[in-house]
């Protein structure tokens, strides 16, 4: 897990005219570390015991504003359900079938916008493949991986 510092996280919401409240850099830090595709409930109850103050409408409407601003998106890969990525860059998200972890795939990811008719302007790419990852394929406990 990479883990990035107080600094470079407030200057990385500052640099999108965002003021780096306690709960903004807390939420932003968890996404950068956190390579699980989170949902608001899972990030909310991660940071909860470390943050009191923090409600589950603050983490709706922080992670709202950054995936509007371009600091993460949002993945919907099942229906009804949300989760975000800190990694904006273009790549394939793979979602397990057994254990429901979801996976980055970045080598052979498709550059869409090379096959996009002329006039077109592409804003957002968003690819996503459900199978069964090599852990569970491989007899694995599901429950040791899952997000």
């Amino acid at each position: 897990m990479n883990t990035y510092s107080d600094e470079d996280i407030a200057a990385r919401l500052s640099a999108k005219g965002i003021r780096p409240s306690v709960q903004r850099m807390a939420i932003l830090k968890y996404l950068a570390e956190h390579k699980t595709h989170p949902t608001v409930d899972m990030i909310y109850t991660a940071l909860a015991p470390l943050i009191p103050t923090l409600s589950k409408t603050t983490v709706y409407n922080t992670v709202q504003q950054f995936d509007e601003c371009g600091l993460i998106q949002s993945i919907q890969i099942e229906d009804g359900e949300l989760r975000y990525d800190a990694d904006t860059s273009d790549h394939i998200h793979f979602k397990c079938t057994v254990c429901g972890k979801v996976y980055d795939i970045f080598e052979h990811a498709p550059v869409i916008p090379d096959i996009i008719p002329e006039g077109f302007t592409v804003q957002k790419t968003q690819t996503n493949l459900w199978g069964v990852c090599p852990s569970c394929q491989n007899g694995g406990p599901a429950d040791t991986h899952r997000t």
